[in-house]
């Protein structure tokens, strides 16, 4: 009886102890990921208060009244509006107690001047506006940043060209505007069809640039990206220019290209809204050659009817898809930029293409302060 009732109490303590673990597994999870309370660090931070104002108080040459902003700029970081305000009271009543003991401003340095309390209650308003945006947002602080890398993620995972079987080459280069790591330009791609032999791209410039863009550009690279390969090549523009005009954004609009490509053949059609046309070099003559397809942009009217063109790729040939980033400027025709473009390309023939995209942005559109992506295709020799 008592080995009984020994096991069964090991085996009590197990569970609890087991108990206790997920507890403060799942406890220590949720705050960082941000669905936690804020009570520890608005109790760090609000025994932070009173270790300030003893120094203060103790050591006024090393430590100044406004020292105060720094639990309170945390705080705007940290907490939420409500516990934030009770870290402002706590702090004004720091304030309060150091004028005090202190005495007036009036009678030497290091006292809590005027000036002092309109820094604290500057910061203080400063955070509580902070605060409120992201209660009002529903993003913690501690996902907020981790939010937006997910998103970024998210898009250059999408953008991402299948691998080609031998023979074949494909890479892309995509170059925010400013520097900033949201696009308007994206690519989808997935190889379909039997035995996945066919593949299929679509290049889309969203109205707009930048992080104006950005948000748009994942919802629709999201939504195109379910499409492709679900739909005949055929359907998939007009599904998606039906797609867009159900947004009934004010800027809604976009264009875009839509290559589809035959892995054994080289055979393609090249569906165009919009966009600006490919560009394909001929091994055998050395010229570039415009194909484009013809079609309205996406977004703007029901009903939309796409044309496509055909083409071949041969080996040795090379297709490049690009947006007007690339080759149009303020003071640069898209005809000029183009011919800039097929310029810089020339050098790469020989050369090799390894790495070719990024290097012609660098040349061709550096500075520019548009979304600039390229494409390129190549049957090997």
């Amino acid at each position: 009886m008592a080995g009984a009732r020994a096991e069964t109490l090991r085996a009590r303590m197990r569970k609890l102890s087991h108990r206790v673990r997920t507890v403060l597994r799942k406890s220590a999870v949720d705050y960082f990921r941000g669905d936690a309370s804020d009570w520890l660090a608005f109790a760090v931070l609000l025994l932070t208060v009173p270790a300030i104002t003893c120094g203060t108080l103790m050591l006024p040459v090393w430590f100044s009244p406004s020292a105060l902003v720094l639990p309170i700029v945390a705080g705007g970081l940290l907490l939420r509006p409500a516990s934030l305000l009770a870290l402002y009271a706590a702090s004004a009543a720091a304030l309060i107690v150091e004028a005090l003991v202190l005495g007036p401003y009036t009678q030497g340095p290091a006292r809590v001047t005027p000036g002092t309390v309109l820094v604290v209650a500057a910061c203080g308003f400063f955070g509580l506006v902070i605060a409120q945006f992201r209660s009002r947002v529903g993003v913690p602080w501690r996902r907020g940043g981790t939010m937006l890398f997910d998103l970024r993620e998210r898009i250059r995972v999408q953008s991402k060209l299948p691998v080609l079987p031998p023979g074949w080459h494909r890479e892309m280069a995509l170059r925010p505007a400013g520097g900033q790591s949201f696009s308007g330009d994206f690519v989808v791609a997935a190889r379909t069809g039997p035995r996945g032999r066919t593949l299929e791209v679509v290049l889309t410039d969203v109205s707009g640039k930048g992080m104006d863009a950005g948000s748009r550009a994942l919802l629709l690279s999201g939504a195109f990206g379910g499409l492709l390969g679900s739909l005949p090549p055929p359907d998939f523009l007009p599904a998606a220019n039906g797609y867009l005009l159900r947004q009934d954004w004010d800027e809604g609009f976009a264009t875009s290209v839509h290559l589809v490509l035959d892995l054994d053949t080289g055979d393609y059609e090249l569906l165009s809204a919009g966009h600006l046309p490919a560009l394909q070099l001929s091994a055998g003559t050395g010229r570039w050659q415009e194909k484009s397809g013809t079609g309205p942009l996406l977004g703007v009217y029901d009903g939309a009817e796409f044309e496509p063109a055909r083409g071949n790729l041969r080996p040795g040939d090379v297709l490049m898809l690009f947006t007007d980033g690339l080759v149009e400027t303020a003071d640069r025709e898209i005809s000029e930029g183009i011919d800039r473009l097929t310029g810089e390309a020339d050098r790469y023939v020989a050369a090799g293409w390894e790495g070719a995209t990024w290097h012609l942005i660098e040349k061709v559109a550096k500075d520019v302060n548009d979304d600039r992506a390229l494409l390129l295709i190549r049957r090997s020799a």
